[in-house]
């Protein structure tokens, strides 16, 4: 099922890209997948994302709401209960972020994993034709199919700017408590993605980016409803 729910269509949609849209750089092909897959899912990620950032600003209320409450969980529980719903906030719907980007990180690490060229005779739908050759790089420069210090480099980057402007939602009295999630992100890159293949960091640092500006309009339009 995950081949073919997951692997199958992103395959077949990054053959598509890479033909039609790409100027068969698989690079760029990526980089236009994973703006596709943004939009497409645009709703559920600002959810998520907001959510997060408003858990952020309501940090110093919860842990007041926890300490007036610490001998009672069962009041503690209902009071916290009763912070989420006057602001109007889910505070399991951020998970679903991650969710979401478990299985077609995946998926396309399945889809790199392997040889693309060989992929073409056993994935490709049938109405869709075969490009006579694969160019796995970014602009003849990176090499796709291997570990890309650069693009490592890019993806913490990326990642450290997406944690300051997450924490930047945050109050002051919240900032001591979030201040370590800002190198979080960049840790588990810096951990995970040398690795991957490039091809995964080109996903990850085009994700990263995406996500800046998503923060930037979330941040910006909490900022405007608290004036």
């Amino acid at each position: 099922m995950f081949q073919t729910f997951f692997i199958e269509p992103i395959f077949n949609l990054l053959i598509l890209l890479y033909k039609y849209v790409a100027f068969e750089d698989l690079g760029l092909a990526i980089i236009a997948l994973t703006i596709l897959i943004r939009f497409a899912l645009y709703p559920l990620f600002y959810k998520g994302m907001r959510t997060q950032s408003i858990m952020q600003k309501l940090q110093p209320e919860i842990k007041k709401v926890q300490k007036e409450n610490k001998d009672d969980r069962e009041a503690q529980a209902l009071a916290l209960m009763a912070v989420y719903k006057k602001n109007n906030v889910n505070p399991f719907s951020s998970f679903l972020y991650l969710f979401i980007q478990l299985p077609i990180l995946l998926a396309m690490y399945q889809v790199f994993r392997g040889d693309i060229t060989s992929q073409l005779t056993t994935s490709l739908y049938a109405f869709i034709s075969a490009p006579s050759t694969v160019h796995a790089t970014l602009f003849n420069l990176v090499d796709l199919t291997k570990a890309s210090i650069i693009v490592v480099a890019l993806a913490v980057i990326a990642q450290y700017i997406q944690g300051r402007l997450t924490l930047g939602a945050a109050k002051k009295e919240a900032k001591g408590i979030a201040q370590y999630m800002v190198f979080l992100g960049p840790a588990i890159t810096l951990l995970i993605l040398p690795q991957l293949s490039a091809a995964v960091g080109i996903y990850w640092v085009t994700n990263s980016v995406f996500s800046i500006f998503q923060q930037q309009r979330i941040n910006k339009s909490i900022n405007q409803k608290e004036k």
